[in-house]
């Protein structure tokens, strides 16, 4: 973990308008991390996707905080011009196919991700247990690895999404909300999504009863999937929603300016 005074250095140099270089030692390989306020090489989301449906759930409270997040100062999203590029290819092969994209969340920046970790460092706030972590303790956030210092959000080419059907104007059913905290959420959960392949295996379920998806659920889930693979994005295993730029353009950055409309 960052020391306090490197974090310290941080927020005094960001506020300064600076650029800073540190390096901290949980950082793998001992990289280099660069945080910064430099939005030049960012785009307004709708700018490049103007199909895409926008449910910035860090902007309002229902969201595993039950509160606004830090740095979140309109209802927008953000991304690198690379992943925004992207992004467009893969809106236009999903229409082609009757859905739309629906955003829950793209560029956070360093202040959100900081906002999470407080959050999960008050083990008394659990006012949003019963909606995404009904079967954890939430003392264990840390340790399973939901809550981490660094998010690949905050380097601007990952997004969090989902798929909008036109026809039944409804989001598709993926057997599960955004933001769930259990395996329900990984994408092999009751198949295979390397092969597509619906198994039905819900035996890394933690619930009692063992929850379980459908196979339409799972198909539903794999939609998703294959398009965004197909365009340039790698999946997360555990969460069927979020996918990074595989060629992400800056790997080591990690940027502080806040969520709003860029003027450009």
């Amino acid at each position: 973990m960052k020391t306090i005074m490197q974090w310290l250095l941080a927020a005094i140099l960001t506020i300064c308008g600076a650029n800073i270089i540190i390096s901290c030692n949980n950082i793998k390989d001992n990289a280099v991390v660069s945080l910064t306020d430099d939005s030049s090489q960012f785009v307004t989301l709708t700018d490049s996707v103007p199909d895409a449906i926008l449910e910035i759930r860090y902007y309002g409270t229902y969201n595993f905080v039950g509160k606004r997040i830090d740095g979140y100062e309109e209802p927008t999203a953000l991304l690198t011009k690379q992943a925004a590029k992207a992004l467009k290819e893969v809106s236009d092969d999903v229409m082609k196919q009757g859905y739309r994209l629906k955003i829950y969340d793209a560029y956070r920046p360093q202040k959100g991700v900081d906002h999470f970790v407080r959050w999960a460092q008050n083990l008394a706030d659990t006012i949003m247990k019963p909606y995404f972590y009904p079967d954890l303790d939430k003392s264990v956030l840390f340790e399973q690895e939901y809550i981490y210092e660094r998010s690949g959000h905050t380097r601007g080419s990952t997004v969090d999404l989902t798929l909008f059907d036109m026809t039944t104007e409804k989001e598709l059913d993926m057997g599960g909300t955004f933001d769930w905290f259990g395996p329900e959420s990984h994408p092999d959960f009751c198949g295979n999504p390397e092969t597509g392949e619906y198994t039905g295996d819900n035996s890394k379920s933690t619930a009692e009863p063992k929850r379980s998806i459908t196979a339409k659920q799972f198909e539903n889930r794999m939609i998703l999937r294959r398009a965004m693979l197909a365009h340039g994005f790698k999946p997360l295993d555990t969460e069927w929603w979020h996918f990074t730029l595989s060629n992400e353009p800056f790997p080591d950055t990690y940027f502080t300016f806040p969520v709003k409309q860029l003027n450009k």
